[in-house]
């Protein structure tokens, strides 16, 4: 399967997009996957509609919004530009900050998940026994919720391997920049280069099955909770 320089150059930005969005998300996700399972609060469905509103709502809607906000005239990039600072629309930290935003349920549903079912007594018992929370986190929450963490990382990375529209309307196809595997597909297509956007497609199908197999092996053969 032969690429070309710029298909190469794609994959390059299409990955460093990947491991970025799934490392902020599991850092950030966590803490909210953790208050969702555990919290009483009554704005818990508040905050669950929130997360779970990239799964319904059309990329273009979310792409578009944030190309204002983080555009020159934005309250984002016209702060920035306030303070002497580059705006972030057609930027790779813009199309970053999309993919987050994006890609913020397949992190906190799957961790949510995994919380619920390792449950509270665990952690209770090691708290009577003197562990902090800190310790009780690392000592029990991560072990028993450890394939939460895969099936999160996984879906992460592969939702942002394929991410489109959002892309698109945030960053547009900047090659070494913004130009994605997906923006790539795209464009070979409507250069009716088919025989390019053929290769590329049969590089993102493998990774779709590479993903599903990671997911369902860890989850024990259940299928995924990923819903609005």
């Amino acid at each position: 399967m032969t690429l070309s320089p710029e298909d190469w150059t794609a994959i390059g930005v299409t990955l460093r997009l990947c491991l970025f969005t799934t490392l902020i998300l599991l850092v950030i996700g966590t803490p909210i996957a953790l208050w969702l399972a555990a919290g009483n609060s009554r704005l818990r469905s508040v905050v669950q509609a929130l997360v779970a509103l990239p799964l319904v709502l059309p990329p273009t809607v979310l792409g578009f919004y944030l190309l204002l906000a983080l555009g020159p005239q934005g309250w984002i990039g016209g702060t920035l530009q306030r303070l002497g600072l580059d705006h972030l629309a057609f930027t790779f930290t813009g199309i970053l900050i999309g993919s987050v935003i994006y890609s913020l349920p397949f992190t906190v549903q799957p961790l949510q998940q995994a919380f619920r079912q390792a449950g509270r007594r665990p952690l209770e018992v090691a708290a009577s026994l003197g562990a902090g929370p800190l310790d009780r986190f690392c000592s029990i929450t991560l072990p028993l919720a450890r394939n939460g963490f895969v099936i999160a990382a996984t879906l992460t990375f592969a939702h942002t391997l394929g991410e489109f529209g959002v892309i698109l309307m945030i960053g547009g196809s900047i090659p070494g920049e913004t130009h994605v595997l997906s923006t790539t597909i795209f464009s070979h297509a409507e250069a009716m280069n088919y025989a390019a956007a053929h290769r590329l497609s049969l590089l993102l199908i493998g990774a779709a099955f590479a993903v599903l197999f990671v997911v369902y092996l860890a989850n024990g053969r259940r299928p995924p909770v990923v819903q609005p």
